[in-house]
């Protein structure tokens, strides 16, 4: 059986925000040099996925969330630290965090859902150009086997870009992954990049529902204005300082933190 559905949204981009007292300054407003806004297309003919129809053929809309101005919302400030401390971490929590983290906010073992990410692809919608792709290998292991496996595999990827990839004005973003046999409800990503301890951008995606034991492939469709002068430079004289957490929440409880840094220098 399979599903289909679009969506699209706006990025969240931190430099328009206004700065009241006591709440998150680096949350979205829209506009700026470093922000943008974004499509999403998503789960394409691959069971499950959004707000599925049983109709292979049926496209429906997908929920994405369009903003998170912290004068909207009265985000407060958060740190890593706290988050650490607490028993269940929320979308409005991770929101809050001012820098790149240092560790990741939960465990594997919080993927109770068994949500797999098995291929990702970054390719430029103006051209058509695959600019990166990863596909999981298969698992070696038989079954009753026992074998040890890194608890963090598979959760940090490493980009290594040319500086024209800076300058790319859309940009979409495919990834595939696998369910469990539980059903998602409320399935959403928070994306949130940085350069050094500054916010560039944040992405905040609802997915909606996935069916249980599904393949689901999303395209998100980036639209990034111009990036400055200044900014460009200095990212691509310092590669992998351009860091980001991915948070995906289920029912807004934290279940996975993957994590990825960039370079733009054109080598490793």
């Amino acid at each position: 059986m399979s599903y289909s559905c679009t969506s699209r949204g706006n990025s969240q981009d931190p430099s328009s925000a206004k700065k009241p007292a006591g709440n998150n300054p680096g949350n979205c407003g829209s506009g700026g040099d470093t922000g943008g806004s974004s499509k999403h297309s998503s789960p394409s003919n691959v069971t499950g996925g959004g707000q599925a129809s049983t109709n292979p053929n049926q496209t429906a809309a997908m929920k994405v969330k369009k903003g998170c101005n912290s004068t909207d919302v009265g985000v407060p400030v958060t740190t890593e630290e706290e988050l650490l401390a607490n028993t269940i971490i929320t979308p409005e929590d991770v929101l809050g965090l001012q820098k790149i983290t240092e560790n990741y906010l939960c465990g594997p073992d919080e993927n109770v859902y068994n949500i797999d990410f098995t291929r990702f692809k970054i390719r430029d919608m103006e051209t058509g150009t695959v600019l990166f792709e990863i596909t999981k290998p298969p698992s070696t292991v038989k079954p009753g086997e026992k074998k040890d496996i890194d608890p963090n595999a598979g959760r940090f990827v490493r980009y290594q870009f040319t500086p024209a990839f800076l300058r790319l004005r859309q940009v979409g973003a495919t990834v595939e992954f696998t369910v469990g046999d539980m059903p998602i409800d409320n399935f959403r990503m928070i994306e949130r990049h940085y350069f050094r301890e500054k916010l560039l951008k944040s992405f905040d995606f609802e997915f909606g529902f996935c069916m249980p034991s599904s393949k689901n492939t999303c395209e998100h469709i980036y639209e990034f204005p111009p990036l400055s002068e200044e900014i460009m430079r200095e990212m691509i004289l310092h590669p992998y300082e351009t860091q980001s957490d991915s948070f995906y929440f289920v029912d807004n409880k934290l279940v996975m933190h993957n994590k990825a840094d960039y370079s733009y220098s054109g080598g490793p």
